[in-house]
C-alpha cells in the first residue's frame, strides 16, 4: 500500500500534536524547577528570569533524596533480577512443559495480576508484623516481588508458547538438556522480551508508593516516592523545590528508559510483527 506526501505530513502532524500534549506538562515541571525560588504554579514562564540549577543542590539536600534514592535502588534492583529470573523459570515451565496442574497454577498467577494491591495490603501487613517483618527491607521486597512474578509469568509464558518449536527441538537432537535450552537457546532470543519486562519492573517497583507508605516507617528506609511525598508536606508554598525533587525522583526511570528504549519498543512490537 503507498501512502502519499500529503497522508505522510498529516500522520506526522497528529503525532506531533500528541507529543506536544504529552510533553508540555513535563517541560513545565522542568522549567518550574529551573525558575527562581518565588516561582509558583509551574508556568512555562517560570524560568524567564533565569535559569537556576542551584535548586536541584537545594531539593537534594534539604529533601535528603540521596538516601531515598539508594533505597530505591536497593529495592527496584532486587525486585527486578528476583522477579525476571522467576518469571523465566515459571514461563518456560507453563509455556512449555505439560504436567498436572499447570493450568490451574496458571490461573492462580492471574489471580495475582487481577488482584489490585490496595485489597490484600491490609490483611499482607498484619501477616507481616506477625513474622515481625514490617519496618525491615523485606516488607519492601516481598509484595513487590509477588506482584512483579505474577505478571512477568504470564508475560514470559506468552512469549515461550510463541517460540520457534524448531529450534528447541533442534536443541534437543543435539543432547541439550532442559536447563541448558533455557539459558543458552530461549533466553537470548528473548532478550527483546526480558528487557520489556525489566523496564516495567523497575518502573512499577520505583514508582510504588503505596507498600512504602503502609509497611515502613523508618526514614532510612524511606523510598523516593515515598520521601518526596513527605518533601511535598515541608514545602507547600514553594513549588519550585518541588518540582526540582520530581525530577531528581523522575531521572533514573527516564535514563533507564533511554537506555534500552530499542529492546523495549522491541519487546513490545514482537508480537504484532509475528502475527
Amino acid at each position: 500500500m503507498r501512502v502519499s506526501r500529503a497522508e505522510r505530513a498529516t500522520n506526522y502532524v497528529i503525532l506531533a500534536a500528541f507529543a506536544v500534549f504529552a510533553l508540555w506538562p513535563i517541560l513545565g515541571v522542568v522549567v518550574a524547577a529551573l525558575g527562581p525560588d518565588d516561582a509558583a504554579g509551574g508556568t512555562v514562564g517560570a524560568g524567564v528570569l533565569g535559569l537556576h540549577p542551584e535548586n536541584f543542590v537545594t531539593a537534594w539536600n534539604q529533601g535528603r533524596f540521596g538516601s531515598y534514592l539508594r533505597t530505591s535502588l536497593l529495592v527496584s534492583s532486587t525486585v527486578v533480577v528476583v522477579s525476571v529470573v522467576f518469571s523465566l523459570l515459571a514461563g518456560y515451565a507453563l509455556g512449555t512443559m505439560r504436567f498436572r496442574g499447570a493450568t490451574v497454577l496458571f490461573y492462580v498467577f492471574l489471580v495475582g495480576i487481577m488482584m489490585p494491591s490496595e485489597a490484600v495490603l491490609v490483611p499482607l501487613y498484619y501477616d507481616l508484623r506477625a513474622l515481625g517483618l514490617t519496618d525491615t527491607i523485606w516488607a519492601l521486597l516481598l509484595p513487590q516481588v509477588a506482584q512483579s512474578v505474577a505478571f512477568g509469568t504470564f508475560w514470559m509464558r506468552a512469549w515461550f508458547r510463541s517460540a520457534n518449536r524448531s529450534v528447541v527441538e533442534a536443541a534437543r537432537l543435539d543432547g541439550a538438556s532442559t536447563w541448558r535450552i533455557l539459558w543458552q537457546v530461549l533466553v537470548p532470543l528473548a532478550r527483546p522480551a526480558v528487557v520489556t519486562l525489566t523496564v516495567l519492573t523497575f518502573m512499577w517497583t520505583w514508582n510504588e508508593f503505596l507498600v512504602p507508605l503502609v509497611m515502613v516507617v523508618s526514614e532510612s528506609l524511606r523510598t523516593a516516592p515515598l520521601g518526596l511525598a513527605f518533601f511535598q508536606g515541608q514545602y507547600t508554598q514553594g513549588f519550585t523545590l518541588l518540582a526540582a525533587g520530581a525530577c531528581i525522583v523522575a531521572t533514573p526511570v527516564v535514563v533507564l528508559y533511554l537506555f534500552l528504549q530499542r529492546h523495549f519498543i522491541a519487546g513490545m512490537l514482537e508480537g504484532a510483527v509475528r502475527e
